[in-house]
């Protein structure tokens, strides 16, 4: 009578079977990106200047700059699939997606689901103003006047470093403090990096810049659980383009300030 293994050994067996072809299948993403000439980028069309829809309709903003450098170093087309807060990080669980390059900020959660490159743009909140204002430091604030979202982050920071003589005008949300500062209602925003952007590109007769950095969450590309070659080929090229001078010149483009140090 042949031999018949028991059950569970069967049953352990199957699952090494399972685990080993799920190892080599998280490894294919980089290969099938080159076999296909192809790569799917997740962004943002809402959230500018990061990306947002311009007047011909297309996709452009920062984050849209990157995956096209991407792509290009890659040597391949790019596919850009548009994405909301909510489902960016199931477009790369469900390989929707290839990479989410959307604003993304690194947590203990999501490190659990997704994994990440080096970052590779700034996302912050700072002192905005015109450029004929000369503030570099926090003392240089006093006896200006600088509109902020009341309850906000960058209330909070501005909060803890504004010396005294600081006369800190608080409005109900951002649009308000936008238009406060627009108006010259008060002589120095402080607000996110996000929507600087979109109130500098509106307006650029003031002469917008940014000024004094409150608080730094840099942004980071998402890329699918186990896919290491493809999130090492992606940090090479960041690190290419830092070291260029790429990432500085995009921020710089989008955000008014140079990437700076970026982990």
């Amino acid at each position: 009578m042949p031999f018949r293994p028991p059950l569970a050994k069967l049953v352990a067996a199957f699952g090494a079977s399972l685990l080993i072809a799920g190892t080599a299948a998280a490894q294919t993403a980089l290969d099938d990106v080159m076999a296909k000439k192809v790569i799917t980028i997740a962004i943002p069309t809402d959230f500018p200047p990061y990306g947002f829809v311009g007047t011909d309709l297309k996709p452009q903003g920062l984050d849209i700059d990157m995956a096209n450098l991407i792509a290009t170093k890659l040597g391949v087309k790019v596919e850009l699939v548009p994405v909301t807060s909510a489902n960016r990080i199931p477009y790369l669980q469900t390989k929707k997606a290839d990479l989410v390059i959307s604003t993304l900020g690194k947590n203990p959660e999501r490190e659990k689901v997704i994994d990440f490159t080096a970052g590779y743009s700034p996302f912050f909140q700072a002192v905005f103003g015109p450029k004929t204002l000369n503030v570099k430091t926090p003392a240089d604030l006093t006896g200006k006047s600088v509109g902020v979202t009341r309850g906000a982050i960058e209330d909070q920071e501005l909060t803890k470093i504004a010396p005294s003589g600081v006369d800190i005008k608080r409005f109900e949300d951002n649009n308000v403090t936008v238009s406060a500062f627009v108006s010259g209602q008060v002589q120095l925003i402080a607000t996110g990096a996000s929507v600087a952007g979109n109130m500098m590109g509106k307006n650029p007769q003031l002469g917008t810049e940014f000024k004094l950095l409150l608080k730094d969450s840099p942004n980071f590309i998402g890329v699918a659980k186990g896919e290491d070659k493809l999130r090492l080929k992606v940090n090479e090229i960041i690190a290419e383009a830092k070291k260029a001078g790429e990432l500085d010149k995009m921020a710089v483009k989008w955000l008014g300030r140079p990437a700076g140090e970026l982990p």
